[in-house]
């Protein structure tokens, strides 16, 4: 299976996620694709969530599953993060990631996504959450391997 994680700011990437991008890359072997929606400064947000949203639907698949990281979706321990996971490995050719901009998800993109997860109910930049997403997927894996890098 395929990961792919997109992203809609122009803000530069933490550290720690280029590090984790490493291990997860070498973990799965397909590294995620980034995008970067640019010149968004005199949009209103209405359209900005728009050009994001046709930039982003430029990038699905008919047959991709996708997940939005969205403050209003399910949220879950690491553990069942990992079975989740597991599930969609085995019932999925692409599982595709995809954290907003600003201002959230276009309307088409809601209508296209099959699942919304919760990293936290609590407000975070968007590099932190991709370093927290990264992180957790990275986590996951570990699980499912019973390496030693999860503890209860």
């Amino acid at each position: 299976m395929k990961f792919r994680h997109l992203h809609s700011t122009k803000e530069r990437e933490p550290y720690g996620l280029f590090v984790l991008l490493v291990q997860l890359d070498f973990t799965i072997g397909d590294s995620l694709k980034m995008t970067n929606i640019k010149n968004t400064k005199n949009l209103t947000e209405e359209q900005q969530k728009e050009m994001e949203g046709k930039s982003i639907m430029q990038l699905i698949k008919p047959s991709d599953y996708v997940v939005l990281l969205d403050e209003r979706g399910s949220e879950f321990r690491s553990i069942e993060f990992a079975k989740w996971l597991q599930k969609k490995q085995m019932a999925t050719k692409r599982l595709l990631f995809i954290v907003g901009g600003a201002y959230g998800f276009s309307n088409n993109i809601y209508e296209r996504a099959n699942e919304k997860i919760s990293l936290s109910r609590m407000t975070f930049s968007h590099q932190m959450i991709r370093l927290f997403f990264v992180e957790q997927l990275y986590r996951a894996f570990t699980i499912l391997r019973n390496e030693p890098y999860h503890h209860q």
